[in-house]
């Protein structure tokens, strides 16, 4: 049974000025440590932040949390899985909400904008 849908977009140029002018600052504040090595590696990794950004945001719309009640944005991971597919980790406060559910997301992204959307499933 879906618990819940979310959906989001982002400019891609707000993530890449916050990218350029903050670095690591707003890195470690939004991102894990493997979505940062899976986005860093490419040449302009912008877009690829941009699309976890917008995943992010989707999965908290649709578990109906936002970033509140203690909700930090490391504690949702979108990394590819084997089949380069988009797939959500969860951890801390977002785990405990979501106990048993599950997320399925869908990202694209292109040069100007990202997004993404998010169905939790009980």
């Amino acid at each position: 049974m879906i618990f819940g849908v979310g959906i989001d977009i982002i400019e891609v140029e707000r993530i890449r000025k916050a990218h350029q002018r903050l670095g690591e600052r707003f890195h470690k504040g939004v991102y894990t440590d493997r979505e940062l090595e899976f986005c860093l590696r490419h040449e302009d990794p912008s877009e690829r932040l941009a699309a976890r950004w917008a995943a992010k945001e989707a999965v908290l719309k649709a578990l109906g949390t936002g970033y509140s009640r203690g909700v930090k944005w490391t504690e949702v991971e979108i990394i590819d899985n084997e089949l380069s597919r988009p797939t959500v980790k969860v951890y801390g406060k977002v785990a405990e909400f979501m106990g048993r559910m599950k997320a399925h997301i869908s990202i694209s992204h292109l040069r100007e904008y990202a997004t993404a959307v998010a169905v939790i499933e009980e």
